[in-house]
């Protein structure tokens, strides 16, 4: 039987990090620019913060480490090469697949990084169930930073900076891996994507929405609303979305090794999704309009199809081009400009 190497890592640094909470001193955050804030329309968040509240030193200190290439093998790969600002920190178009040391391609799309602190599980796969641990899968994996942690908190104790920075944020002498990974929680959980003409409509803050944008918001609840629910357009479930009917990655099942998972992914949340191109977890569509005719006309059978695309002897979703262009119209109103222009998230270095 295969191990479930996430769950027992995921396990390890649980304890790790809970018995760092007990004996680390609470510290004041006293300016709003890095106090986290929930959007009044947006559910409770999942996001431990009373066992790693954020402060302006530790947000610094993460965002230093997520754009700092030092994390990978040779000093040529950071979290920002593959989440990048302007694309509501997914990857470029130009990398369909995640690029890593020596120019190693991943085996899956980059995805968005907003709104982490309210997801209950990360990656393609669910595989871990901790932000706090999200960011080992990347230093460690060969074709990404291929590095270990503890050359990373080797090299972070031996700079000329960090051990001073981690002492601000963490009141500790010396960097460890648990203090280092809270660091760069504190960063992505202020990764809040709740801005766009979709909210400020939704929150009556004088915005409304064009015709086609509200047709295609209720074609869009009506065809779609059953797996991307909610205020995250998420239900965070693993679907078959009939893309092959054979898979070389099998996707959720490398985790819960149960067949009925074989080919079933995360459903991503669509906030920002007219940026975060392209799109599947294998990169497989270029635009939106490509999504949509899929699910219109190209949904391919196999056995852990999901149930919702397989109705009365039909695949798919009944949708005309007119209604795929409205419910596009509707889906660019999740663009949070905001978002990807605040000056926050952008290196200072």
């Amino acid at each position: 039987m295969r191990k479930n190497w996430n769950a027992r890592l995921a396990w390890g640094w649980a304890c790790v990090l809970m018995v760092l909470a007990s004996c680390k001193a609470p510290q004041e955050n006293p300016d709003n620019t890095y106090a986290f804030v929930k959007p009044a329309n947006f559910p409770e968040p999942t996001y431990t913060f009373d066992n790693n509240p954020v402060t302006k030193e530790g947000f610094l200190l993460g965002r230093r480490l997520f754009f700092d290439p030092l994390l990978s093998r040779d000093g040529s790969v950071s979290c920002n090469n593959c989440h990048i600002q302007s694309t509501a920190f997914a990857d470029s178009q130009q990398h369909p697949l995640s690029i890593g040391v020596d120019n190693r391609v991943g085996i899956r799309n980059s995805p968005s990084l907003a709104n982490m602190a309210f997801m209950p599980e990360f990656f393609w796969d669910g595989g871990v169930t901790h932000l706090d641990f999200v960011p080992i899968n990347a230093i460690e994996a060969s074709f990404e930073m291929d590095e270990t942690l503890a050359n990373v908190v080797a090299k972070l104790n031996a700079d000329p900076t960090y051990p001073t920075l981690f002492k601000e944020a963490f009141g500790v002498e010396k960097v460890t891996s648990p203090y280092m990974l809270q660091a760069l929680s504190q960063f992505m959980v202020m990764m809040v994507s709740a801005n766009s003409k979709y909210d400020k409509y939704k929150r009556g803050e004088g915005q409304t929405l064009t015709s086609d944008e509200l047709e295609g918001l209720q074609l869009f609840q009506a065809k779609c609303g059953s797996c991307h629910s909610g205020e995250l357009f998420t239900d965070f479930s693993y679907r078959n979305n009939g893309i092959s009917t054979t898979f070389s990655d099998e996707g959720r099942a490398r985790i819960s090794e149960f067949a009925g998972d074989i080919g079933k992914f995360r459903v991503p949340s669509l906030r920002n999704v007219a940026l975060t191109a392209p799109y599947m977890h294998n990169a497989r569509f270029r635009t939106l309009a490509d999504v949509l005719q899929h699910y219109a006309e190209g949904v391919k059978p196999s056995a852990t199809l999901d149930a919702s695309l397989q109705k009365d002897g039909k695949l798919g979703i009944a949708m005309t081009q007119d209604e795929q262009q409205k419910i596009i119209a509707f889906l660019r109103t999740l663009t949070d400009q905001d978002f990807r222009s605040d000056t926050r998230f952008q290196n200072a270095d």
